[in-house]
């Protein structure tokens, strides 16, 4: 792992730790019986489509926070409160009790599985580069970049597509670390960066705005990360609880099952444009990923 990774989830660690003892001893364990009495849930996004974002008529809308509504309001659960913050506040903030549960295009890993815990995998994902109209640079792998000195990509700060560029090799001045969705893509427009590396789901977001798709499109083809044997990358998307919330998250994956089962997550999916090849491999579990079975 690179140094500024590795610094960032350092830094998470923290936080973690000082959530932790923080905690009052019974807090943890009430977390999923104080929501079902309150009737109230505090969720953490980080205003990014198609995930979870802000409207311009004040609501939240997007796939996981649509989850998250599937989930909890059948309960009873009808204050549902989406607090924004950057992609990476969002488990420090999670740790330090600023929010119940965190869903928001959060990816499975196995640094993020020592923090942690996931809920079962929601849908799956893999990189997509975005670049100025016509690819005038031909990119279609992160090995083209690694070829060509002269090219850079960026990426959100946090964001595990940053991170799989780096781990492909992509590093130094060619990884531009940018501080959201908006800054990054501002970057591939101005010309600072040659690409920007996204979840398939942003990219296609992304590109769903005429300001946009009016310069940028995805790298087709584009190959990600692969791993030694030469085989893709996939990532799996979930929520996110504290370690001590073990009673909520399988209140959460119970739900979730259900709502696979019925379709309800599909139609979730189609309504922000996720195509049926991202959905989650069936009885998929977050502690299947997170030992590295996939």
């Amino acid at each position: 792992m690179g140094k500024r990774f590795q610094s960032a989830f350092t830094a998470i660690a923290v936080s973690a730790l000082a959530g932790l003892y923080a905690l009052p001893p019974a807090q943890a364990a009430d977390t999923k019986d104080r929501i079902l009495s309150e009737k109230k849930l505090v969720a953490g996004i980080h205003n990014g489509k198609p995930w979870g974002y802000n409207t311009p008529d004040g609501n939240v809308e997007g796939f996981n926070v649509d989850v998250v509504r599937a989930v909890f309001e059948p309960l009873g659960v009808k204050e549902i409160k989406f607090v924004t913050g950057d992609f990476g506040s969002l488990i420090p903030g999670l740790l330090s009790n600023r929010f119940d549960i965190v869903d928001s295009a959060v990816v499975i890993t196995e640094e993020r599985c020592k923090l942690v815990s996931f809920g079962d995998p929601e849908l799956t994902s893999v990189d997509a580069l975005l670049v100025k109209k016509g690819n005038p640079n031909k990119i279609a792998s992160f090995n083209d970049v690694i070829r060509n000195p002269q090219l850079k990509i960026g990426g959100s700060r946090g964001s595990q597509q940053a991170k799989n560029a780096e781990l492909a090799g992509v590093t130094g001045d060619q990884l531009q670390l940018f501080q959201n969705t908006e800054s990054t893509i501002s970057a591939l427009v101005a010309g600072r960066v040659d690409g920007i590396t996204f979840t398939s789901g942003t990219a296609n977001a992304l590109l769903a705005t005429p300001q946009v798709a009016a310069s940028v499109e995805r790298a087709t083809p584009f190959t990600g990360r692969t791993d030694a044997n030469g085989k893709l990358v996939v990532s799996y998307v979930a929520a996110v609880f504290r370690p001590q919330d073990e009673d909520l998250r399988t209140l959460f994956n119970k739900r979730l099952a259900e709502l696979k089962a019925d379709g309800t997550i599909a139609k979730i999916m189609a309504k922000y444009g996720f195509s049926p090849d991202e959905k989650a491999p069936d009885g998929l579990t977050s502690t299947e990923v997170c030992a590295g079975k996939k």
